[in-house]
């Protein structure tokens, strides 16, 4: 049982499918929900202040990169450009915090987060709008693994 926890733990550390994908896994396991949904909520917070401290810096030095340089430079100048357009606008927290709750690929607490890096977001602010989109997202997932919702 407790490979299955790490597995569940590994799978939700992962960009894009963190623990919007750990969580049914784990269920997929047999593993309770409660603590699927705990060790998935520990496993997707635990990059998020690395990907706070280092995610712009990373871009930054990948923009001038033979492969990766356009990817790079797009990724960054979107982030300024959109924070430009919000720089010092109420409910920045609030939005960031609803943009990691939705529980679809690509809006989770790595894409959060590092958005909250280019805008200059305050690390403790970042770090706790990550954690309460995380956990809406979890119990989000929670009720669609439990059968509340049906998509069918």
């Amino acid at each position: 049982m407790f490979f299955k926890y790490l597995w569940v733990f590994f799978i939700s550390m992962v960009p894009i499918i963190e623990l919007r994908g750990a969580i049914p896994v784990g269920v997929g396991m047999g593993l309770p929900l409660v603590p699927t949904y705990i060790v998935s909520i520990i496993g997707n917070m635990l990059p998020v202040p690395f990907i706070y401290l280092f995610g712009r810096k990373v871009l930054e030095w990948g923009k001038d990169k033979r492969y990766i340089g356009k990817w790079f430079t797009w990724m960054y100048e979107k982030g300024i450009r959109a924070g430009e357009k919000i720089n010092g606008k109420r409910g920045i927290f609030i939005g960031l915090m609803l943009f990691v709750a939705i529980p679809l690929p690509g809006t989770g607490a790595w894409t959060g987060t590092l958005a909250a890096s280019i805008l200059n977001m305050k690390f403790r602010d970042s770090v706790l709008a990550a954690m309460g989109g995380v956990l809406i997202a979890g119990v989000i997932m929670m009720l669609i693994s439990a059968g509340v919702f049906s998509f069918v």
